[in-house]
């Protein structure tokens, strides 16, 4: 049986300096991650800005080729789909979460008109009551959304329309790329925990893409921590997170604690009296 989502040895490779410069950047180099399916997680890869975590995201939704290795969903090449049949099928199976809700949704374009597109597009029948259904189990309805427009409605008002909007072709998996980094400090929680009750009651697997530690703690159920595009340690999340083994992993875990949790955490410190 194929693997939900088999990035096998992914490498992508940019040019930099100019179009006729010779120079290369490795933004993704050598990475290898599977999700088997047979029980719906969410995978997080995290590290800092530059590390490569959405040039990987966008090979995982097929928006950007890779230059070596190839990603696999259930069976099917991602770098080879063509056509629309091959791309719409895809996407019944996958689909995006940006990180600004502001920047997906048209201002001159009222919200629940992506909802009814994507509802006719995927499911169809009542676009509507799949609509009203979808959002329902984002902790909003139609009723609240129905003609306003994006700048009408809350940052996290916003983004949970955008996962709601995910939702509705019933996905096997999510890719979210840094949801929650333009939503308010206050809402964080409440959209990844959303992402947790949509594993179980969904059995839809996310990639969650983000450099918040304290968020990938919480939520995750496997860990990657990327740096200058390589996987530098992966592993169950809470192994990961709570022995890091690696140097990077361990000041990415220390930068998030308090000095009296970092302490307990430094191996082999001596301490003053």
């Amino acid at each position: 049986m194929s693997a939900l989502l088999d990035i096998a040895a992914v490498s992508r490779v940019f040019a930099s300096g100019g179009v006729f410069s010779r120079r290369r950047m490795r933004a993704v180099d050598d990475v290898s991650i599977r999700l088997d399916g047979t029980k719906a997680e969410i995978f997080t890869v995290i590290g800092e800005s530059g590390s490569g975590k959405t040039t990987l995201a966008r090979m995982i939704l097929g928006m950007l080729p890779p230059t070596g290795g190839r990603i696999l969903f259930r069976g099917t090449d991602v770098g080879g789909l063509r056509g629309r049949a091959a791309r719409m099928a895809f996407m019944r199976q996958v689909q995006p979460i940006f990180q600004n809700p502001f920047e997906a949704f048209n201002p001159l374009k009222r919200v629940d008109r992506y909802l009814f597109m994507t509802a006719r597009n995927f499911t169809p029948g009542d676009e509507q009551a799949s609509a009203d259904a979808a959002l329902r189990k984002v902790g909003l309805s139609l009723a609240e959304i129905r003609g306003r427009y994006p700048h009408e409605l809350s940052g996290g008002q916003l983004q949970r329309v955008a996962i709601a909007r995910a939702l509705i072709p019933e996905p096997a998996l999510i890719v979210a790329d840094e949801p929650v980094s333009m939503v308010d400090a206050s809402l964080r929680m409440a959209i990844v925990n959303l992402f947790r009750a949509l594993r179980d009651s969904m059995s839809v697997s996310i990639i969650y893409i983000t450099h918040d530690l304290a968020t990938a703690y919480t939520i995750s159920d496997r860990i990657a921590i990327m740096r200058q595009g390589k996987v530098v340690e992966a592993g169950d999340a809470r192994a990961v997170l709570d022995a890091p083994v690696h140097p990077y992993a361990q000041l990415l875990k220390a930068s998030v604690l308090s000095p009296d949790a970092a302490t307990r955490h430094v191996p082999h410190e001596t301490r003053s009296p």
